[in-house]
């Protein structure tokens, strides 16, 4: 079976506005935050509404992300989760089928 090569791939998606603001109040909820804290040791997080499409890996995408998000993948300041696929569900998001969500890190020791 051969290897499929793609040339490009649109990562552009468009969210309903009540499904975006579902979303994003599962995405900034109490405990969903204290889980990602306890994660990267104990650091406070928030949200910074940045959302994007996982994307195929190729040359000019290496990380799997558009290329203008590569930037907080770099970052020590922030963090790049998948969005839980049951957030998409409760959000009714049913396409695109996955998402990432970016969240900063406040007390970030530079």
């Amino acid at each position: 079976m051969p290897l499929k090569i793609i040339e490009h791939f649109d990562s552009s998606f468009t969210l309903a506005p009540e499904a975006q603001a579902a979303l994003f109040s599962l995405l900034r909820g109490e405990s969903f935050l204290s889980q990602l804290s306890a994660q990267i040791e104990g650091k406070t997080v928030e949200f910074t509404e940045l959302l994007f499409q996982p994307v195929p890996y190729t040359t000019a995408t290496p990380k799997g992300m558009p290329a203008e998000f590569e930037k907080y993948h770099a970052d020590a300041n922030y963090i790049i989760i998948n969005v839980p696929p049951n957030f998409m569900f409760q959000a009714k998001i049913f396409k695109p089928s996955r998402l990432c969500a970016i969240y900063r890190r406040l007390d970030h020791d530079n």
